[in-house]
């Protein structure tokens, strides 16, 4: 077996909870941070607790909100179909020949 390749292992390293609490593990790190623990998990705990890690529900109805109805959004044919219009225009907007480039300016 190769020396030296492993990583160090700490048989007391700390994990610390966003709650306060703290306990030992074994780990290849010396300090761990969590946000939720088994002393302040809903499922541990049985208490109905709100957990929102960094504002996900929020985030997910301000989406619902700025969605609206299905009406409002175009079919993925439709986006490819807008595509190849927007493409087309800019292409037939561009100076054909150098004397067109030299007069446009």
């Amino acid at each position: 077996m190769r020396t030296a390749i492993h990583p160090k292992y700490y048989p007391d390293a700390q994990v610390t909870c966003a709650c306060g609490n703290k306990f030992i593990v074994g780990s290849t790190v010396p300090e761990i941070r969590v946000e939720i623990c088994s002393s302040c998990h809903p499922f541990y705990t049985g208490q109905m607790k709100y957990v929102d890690t960094a504002g996900r529900v929020d985030r997910f109805r301000a989406q619902l909100e700025t969605i609206g109805t299905k009406t409002n959004r175009l079919s993925k044919k439709e986006r490819r179909h807008v595509k190849r219009v927007e493409k087309i225009q800019t292409e037939l907007s561009r100076p054909n020949s150098l004397e067109e480039l030299r007069t446009a300016r």
